[in-house]
């Protein structure tokens, strides 16, 4: 009626009615009756936007890298940004009047791609595909900081970066590179483990070394210590060896002492019994022959007197004519005897 229509806003979007040049109404979500013929409306989106990105940029080293990720966004000034940019939308054919809402993206891009080239221009290739941490943290703060941000009236809500990765061909020498690099340290492994390997071994071997010097020097303690024990056995046998000598020199000394003593005893005894014998004599010499054969005679036992009586009888045979002696005689003599 009239041409009178309605516009009703969803819960996301900004709407905002102009007539005649001038602000009637405006909010989040809110419906209105418009006249088409006087009336323009702008709706801006307040739900979060996502715009996603490539970005092929040049390290200090002039190597390209690719850059990708997401940036998430949202306008948190509507009024500000509709003042900026043209969100005029037309009802009836439901979409906007002009390309700015759909540059939007594309401007929120330009500002990522420019902190981003920033800081990858700074550093070289290696340094760079390192860089994905920082490159977001620096990024996020300047773009909190960015006076056309502020003055759209947009903030970023996040940003993120899901790879940066070098040339095809550079990853090839990087990859190459990586493998000799992985060859490398697989060599170097092997050569420690068989340096190791040789260091226990000699470290074995030393202690067994050790071990066998220590025994050779215990062995050579024990023969020392057997020498020195035969030597001090050896003394002693000696020693004992001159004492026996020593004693039988002293008790040859006293058995020579004893002999000369006896023999000088003896030559006394005998010059003694000599001098008895002579004195004997002496007084035999006076005494006449028959007297001493009866001396004798009296201290003679019956087979001396025998004998005596046989003696005197072989001596006087001459003189006797005829002399018969029985048997029983000679039998008594004999029993006597033995």
């Amino acid at each position: 009626m009239f041409g009178i229509q309605f516009f009703k806003a969803d819960a996301a979007t900004y709407a905002i009615k102009t007539a005649n040049g001038k602000v009637r109404r405006k909010g989040q979500g809110i419906s209105f009756w418009y006249n088409p013929a006087t009336a323009s409306i702008a709706c801006v989106p307040t739900s979060v936007q996502e715009a996603s990105f490539i970005f092929n940029l040049q390290t200090d080293d002039f190597q390209e890298v690719r850059v990708q990720g997401q940036l998430s966004y949202r306008i948190v000034n509507p009024d500000q940004l509709a003042e900026v940019m043209n969100y005029t939308v037309s009802p009836r054919e439901n979409r906007y009047t002009t390309e700015d809402p759909l540059r939007l993206d594309d401007r929120m891009i330009r500002f990522v791609q420019n902190r981003f080239q920033a800081d990858i221009q700074a550093v070289k290739l290696r340094e760079a595909l390192k860089l994905t941490k920082q490159l977001m943290t620096n990024t996020q703060q300047g773009l909190a900081n960015e006076p056309a941000l502020q003055t759209l009236g947009i903030e970023v809500v996040d940003l993120s970066i899901t790879g940066i990765t070098p040339a095809p061909e550079t990853v090839r020498a990087l990859e190459a590179e990586a493998r000799e690099s992985i060859l490398k340290e697989a060599d170097d492994a092997i050569y420690l483990r068989r340096k190791a390997a040789v260091e226990q071994e000699r470290t074995i071997r030393e202690a067994e070394l050790q071990t066998d010097l220590e025994v050779q020097k215990k062995e050579q303690e024990i023969k020392q210590e057997q020498v020195t024990n035969e030597r001090n056995l050896m003394r002693a046998r000696k020693e004992i060896e001159q004492e026996r000598l020593q004693a039988d020199i002293e008790a040859e000394s006293q058995r020579i002492e004893l002999v000369q003593l006896n023999a000088k005893n003896g030559k006394i005894e005998a010059q003694t019994q000599a001098y008895a014998i002579e004195a004997q004599l002496k007084a035999y010499q006076t005494i006449p022959v028959e007297n001493l054969k009866a001396m004798a005679m009296g201290n003679m036992q019956a087979d001396q007197l025998f004998a005596f009586a046989f003696d005197s009888l072989a001596q006087n045979a001459a003189k006797i004519g005829e002399l018969n002696i029985s048997p029983d005689l000679f039998s008594q003599l004999m029993k006597r005897a033995g």
